[in-house]
């Protein structure tokens, strides 16, 4: 077996920063000691600047020798010259590696950004540097679309910092496979920076998304409506974090990867539909609002998805490949309904399926498990299709209809964002992320909400989904579906 290079065994004779991690500002581990290996990494940071570095490290000589290189590495160095620091430039320092020891590096360069993750999380909501004009902060969730965001920036002459949240993501369920709230993803979103030759910086949103996110998603269910925990997130949520980490890092503007566009009109800064009308997002940004707007950059907004990969795998990012993420990221594999039964006190309760008229059709086993709209997995023999028309968590029932009966011409919309004038041309209205839209005007309504008055009805509008309302591809207003009516008594 050939011996270590000699750098190796350099740092394993005289160690750069091994010992106590008392004093240090920042802490970050990587590894687990069922596995053989565990780092840990302490920064003392002090006016932007990495004062010392510090390791502890148990396991192979790999490990604790890319530990030692990277406290060395890092020793004075700027913050953001540390944030660049990759499992490369350790095995580079180390003199190479064989690949059955590069887990080393990895350990190391996971540790060593968990601790500026540890040293600028504890920091979210204060002031931070001034804004830099040329910089641009970029959400980078680990998928294709943002890390190709961050290189046309790049290219584009942009000082560009990548941003990773580590999200809350549902402990009890299995495997997150390229989640946007998985390790793994956090770790590819990195992988694409250092790709990229950018700082990356992860957050610990953990906290702040479950709070703000799966908790509203679970009062949806437990109330009988059918949220959409992407506007919320994006709304209230992910990009109210990007601003606050954008202030730390003294970053004037923002970006994703979302397809859809930014336009400023009037002086004022409007969101439109993307190019590609198969991959626009811009449902749901919805609810942004006019301050995060006026900074926010879509580099992919005038591309189509197929020059995106293309782009990808020809600057050789790590995530090239990466899967399109599921819908509801936080859910883990089996969907909403096993979701629900572990974190919302939703276990199966039988209760009756009716019809309008109150009949009783069958039985289930939570009303929680059905949507409006839903017509598969109903149970009920029937010889006309029934679709739900509605749930009810007081009485556990859920009523079933025909077709017709789902059909809508008047939405009352709740918590409205308005952006641009309501009257004029009919607008186009969308009540969900897929499928075909509506056609209607909007009048403003108590307590800050709107009515929607529809030419054609539209059917499947469930209570707690977003109602978005264009013209002309520019997003006028966007609102909660509280209450959809069917004809001139309503009803539905």
């Amino acid at each position: 077996m050939p011996p270590y290079p000699r750098e190796v065994l350099r740092h394993l004779e005289q160690p750069t920063g091994g010992g106590s991690l008392h004093d240090a500002d920042a802490l970050g581990s990587s590894g687990a000691a069922a596995c053989g290996d565990v780092v840990h990494i302490g920064l003392r940071i002090h006016g932007g600047r990495v004062r010392s570095a510090s390791f502890q490290a148990f396991g192979c000589g790999a490990a604790l020798a890319a530990a030692s290189a990277a406290c060395e590495l890092l020793d004075g160095v700027g913050i953001e010259t540390g944030m660049r620091l990759s499992r490369q430039d350790l095995d580079d320092a180390l003199g190479g590696l064989r690949p059955d020891r590069a887990h080393g590096p990895e350990l190391v360069e996971d540790a060593v950004a968990r601790a500026f993750e540890d040293w600028f999380s504890a920091r979210l909501g204060q002031m931070g540097t001034p804004r830099h004009g040329g910089r641009v902060a970029v959400a980078m969730s680990g998928g294709v679309d943002s890390a190709v965001a961050a290189l046309v920036l790049r290219d584009a002459g942009w000082d560009v910092v990548g941003v990773t949240m580590r999200l809350w993501h549902d402990p009890g369920a299995a495997a997150h496979e390229r989640s946007c709230c998985s390790p793994e993803t956090v770790q590819l979103a990195r992988r694409s920076a250092h790709a990229l030759g950018i700082p990356h910086l992860t957050l610990d949103a953990a906290e702040r998304f479950r709070q703000g996110v799966v908790e509203d998603f679970v009062e949806g269910y437990r109330q009988g409506r059918t949220p959409n925990p992407c506007v919320t997130c994006n709304g209230h949520v992910r990009f109210r974090l990007l601003a606050e980490a954008a202030a730390l890092l003294g970053a004037e503007r923002l970006a994703t990867g979302h397809y859809a566009r930014v336009v400023r009109e009037g002086g004022r800064a409007r969101l439109r539909r993307a190019a590609d009308a198969s991959k626009d997002q811009s449902y749901m940004l919805a609810r942004l609002e006019g301050p995060v707007l006026d900074r926010l950059l879509f580099p992919l907004g005038g591309m189509r998805k197929e020059r995106v990969r293309r782009m990808a795998a020809s600057a050789g990012l790590p995530a090239a490949d990466a899967v399109e993420s599921q819908e509801i990221c936080f859910v883990g594999e089996g969907g909403y309904r096993p979701f629900l039964e572990r974190h919302a006190d939703l276990s199966p309760r039988p209760g009756p399926i009716v019809d309008e008229a109150g009949r009783r059709l069958g039985d289930h086993d939570g009303y929680w498990r059905f949507t409006v709209g839903q017509r598969r997995g109903i149970g009920v023999a029937s010889e006309e299709p029934l679709y739900v028309l509605a749930t009810d968590p007081r009485t556990n029932q859920v009523v079933v209809g025909s077709r017709e009966r789902l059909l809508c011409d008047t939405l009352e919309l709740g918590e409205a964002t308005v952006h641009d004038e309501l009257g004029g041309d009919p607008l186009e209205v969308r009540v969900r992320y897929r499928g075909a839209s509506g056609r209607g005007w909007a009048r403003p309504s108590g307590a800050g909400g709107l009515t929607v008055d529809l030419l054609e009805p539209v059917g499947a509008v469930a209570p707690g989904q977003t109602a978005a309302l264009y013209r002309r591809g520019r997003l006028v207003a966007a609102g909660t579906i509280a209450r959809s009516a069917q004809g001139p008594s309503g009803g539905s």
